[in-house]
């Protein structure tokens, strides 16, 4: 067994239940029946949670927090929908303020109906999700090679949420470096991505049927293709996938006499990588008291 499933890390959250299914969560960590023998973990860090429970049903109040907090979780992870309210909406799936369960803001693993669900069932979700935990770090676990195997393509209208979902994660790492969350690719909306698909060419790149990153670029009519975003999935730095994403987005643009990008001064492994790639820093240009920006060119011609 994997250290994954001697020990697994849940987080819970309460998408606006009757409590009724969160009590029975709590009864779960008590001595009756003590999921805790077991290895599993109530932790309140989704950075460090495997496994996400949630009980209740989704408003236009926490759909935010729902789709935030699944964000924060580093893969592999699974989603448990506990509860009738969490699987289907329950009886105020009709009601003007619900918009339905949990599956219409994240994907759901596993679906754990009852009302109010029982210990025994939620203990069975998580054995459940574990199987499917496993699975995805054995999957993951063989894409050591995941650069030779990354399929590129175009992406569309219907991939932006995801792509904006991995941008995030992604763009975490550069928030915890200089300590500042208002980096710009933190702070863009759906809206906002949306706009920039209207101009830009977007490419994902896909591991065994996983979008696990993308970035963007487009022309501006005057000889320069400005690249931005290149954005992998932490587990899967460090394979050369953002080698042959940066390849294939210039690629896109035949006719550049000159490629653009920019990332911030403590950016060492970015530096690097560019750098390899031919580009050279060329100005510099501050942000805010904790970031400067350093502005890399390629030229062509």
């Amino acid at each position: 067994m994997s250290g994954l499933q001697k020990s697994p890390w849940v987080i819970h959250y309460d998408a606006s239940s009757c409590n009724g299914c969160d009590i029975e969560v709590l009864a779960c960590l008590t001595p009756g029946f003590d999921v805790e023998r077991f290895g599993i973990v109530n932790t309140g860090n989704p950075k460090h949670a495997d496994i996400f429970l949630v009980t209740g049903s989704v408003n236009d109040q926490n759909r935010i927090v729902v789709r935030n907090i699944y964000d924060q979780m580093p893969e592999p992870k699974v989603v448990v929908a506990l509860g009738c309210c969490a699987t289907s909406g329950g009886i105020f799936r009709e009601c003007y303020n619900v918009a339905g369960g949990i599956d219409s803001v994240i994907p759901v693993d596993v679906y754990v109906p009852g009302c109010a669900i029982r210990p025994e069932a939620i203990i069975d979700g998580v054995v459940r999700a574990l199987g499917i935990l496993e699975t995805r770090r054995a999957s993951m676990a063989s894409s050591s090679t995941a650069a030779n195997v990354m399929t590129i393509q175009r992406a569309t209208a219907a991939d932006l949420p995801e792509l904006l979902a991995i941008q995030k994660i992604a763009y975490q790492s550069e928030a915890e470096i200089y300590g500042d969350t208002t980096l710009p690719a933190l702070r863009q909306t759906l809206a906002e991505l949306t706009t920039d698909f209207g101009r830009m060419v977007f490419l994902k790149g896909i591991v065994s049927g996983k979008t696990v990153a993308s970035v963007r670029g487009y022309d501006d009519g005057q000889g320069t293709v400005h690249i931005l975003r290149l954005c992998l999935l932490p587990y899967f730095r460090g394979k050369r996938l953002g080698r042959r994403l940066m390849a294939a987005i210039e690629a896109e643009f035949p006719g550049a006499k000159r490629f653009e990008l920019f990332t911030g001064h403590r950016s060492a492994a970015n530096i690097h990588i560019y750098t390899q790639m031919g580009y050279k820093q060329f100005k510099t240009e501050p942000f805010n008291g904790n970031i400067e920006w350093v502005y890399m060119e390629k030229k062509l011609s």
